[in-house]
């Protein structure tokens, strides 16, 4: 490709990527400027997208109207518990399926794939009756059990992929040195597997954060309920909405999952070049 048609097509690309970027950020830009409008710029006729009278009365009343703190420490309960609990079920049968492949590995995998095509209103029933016979319906272990359950499958697919890229040459090298199994996995795959270990984790936690059907026919009292289900308290009957508070929770609601994902968007970097370093 020469040069003078290459500028075009890099241009294009960025101007591509300029729009999916703007269509992506106008909801959240939209919902953090409804967030702090008064009541009068709401039923204003002629929206506008900054402000002229920027409140904070709108978060006032959304703590005031529902329990969002209550709420939110269950969900990070519960999306805390479950990415943890996925990722240490999910590496070491990530690490077998990948190192020894055979047709029941291979079917496994297939599985796994297939088993994200099941919708939700087919696993729900199964899912209440086994909680149900183990007391488990109404607490919020019941509801990290099944976000275990629904995540597992992605993270080991996702897991597999990250330990085929560890080169089996580097735990070949640690056992011909000395290194027992153990010890090669603690020293050299480990180390390696950190990045695709805190992104699993990052995903699981996420779905787990903003799921809300499963937390809405599991947790029946208002003390369990988390924050996706807290949020529809805002609206009232016949689809009438109390906007204003509404945007200020769903604001305070997507700040955790943004923080959390910025925040360990560097580590995920920093330990693929450690890895690639160490290798």
């Amino acid at each position: 490709m020469s040069p003078r048609t290459s500028r075009p097509a890099r241009a294009g690309q960025y101007l591509a990527l300029l729009c999916y970027l703007v269509f992506l950020a106008f909801p959240f830009l939209w919902l953090i400027s409804t967030a702090f409008k008064p009541a009068q710029e709401l039923g204003s006729l002629h929206p506008t997208w900054i402000p002229e009278h920027p409140t904070l009365d709108n978060f006032r009343q959304a703590f005031d109207e529902q329990p969002l703190l209550r709420a939110a420490a269950n969900s990070l309960i519960a999306a805390l518990s479950a990415g943890v609990i996925a990722v240490v079920i999910a590496t070491p049968m990530a690490y077998v399926m990948a190192r020894h492949r055979s047709r029941l590995s291979t079917a496994a995998t297939g599985w796994v794939v297939v088993s994200q095509a099941f919708p939700f209103v087919l696993l729900i029933i199964p899912l209440f009756l086994i909680l149900k016979n183990l007391h488990l319906i109404n607490t919020l272990w019941g509801l990290i059990m099944v976000y275990v359950v629904w995540a597992l499958p992605f993270a080991l697919w996702m897991l597999v992929g990250y330990v085929r890229a560890v080169p089996p040459e580097l735990e070949e090298a640690a056992a011909v040195d000395g290194a027992g199994r153990l010890r090669i996995l603690v020293s050299v795959t480990a180390p390696l597997l950190a990045p695709g270990i805190v992104a699993t984790a990052l995903f699981a936690f996420i779905t787990a954060w903003n799921e809300f059907f499963f937390a809405l026919v599991l947790l029946k009292t208002p003390e369990k309920q988390t924050l996706p289900v807290v949020l529809t308290h805002f609206l009232g009957a016949e689809g009438a909405s109390d906007l204003g508070p509404l945007a200020a929770a769903a604001f305070l609601a997507t700040l955790p999952s943004l923080v959390l994902f910025a925040v360990i968007q560097r580590r995920i970097t920093g330990g693929m070049l450690a890895g690639a370093v160490k290798s």
